[in-house]
């Protein structure tokens, strides 16, 4: 099971549901009885990664091993 966030159309409230991966795309019911609610695209961001310094050391095992 996946939670997934939906936007009503008529009311335009935004609402989550937990529904198998297998339905994400069914059509959704706002939690005031309207129809037609559209799933929304997952936003997410991955943050760190440049912060990290590159492995230091030479050659093919990087431990300068290799003659």
């Amino acid at each position: 099971m996946a939670r997934y966030d939906f936007r009503c159309t008529t009311c335009e409230q935004t609402f989550e549901l937990t529904r198998p991966m297998a339905n994400a795309d069914d059509p959704a019911v706002c939690p005031e009885g309207h129809e037609g609610a559209r799933r929304l695209l997952p936003v997410f961001s991955a943050t760190g990664m440049a912060a990290i310094p590159a492995p230091s050391g030479g050659g093919c095992c990087g431990g300068g091993c290799c003659a």
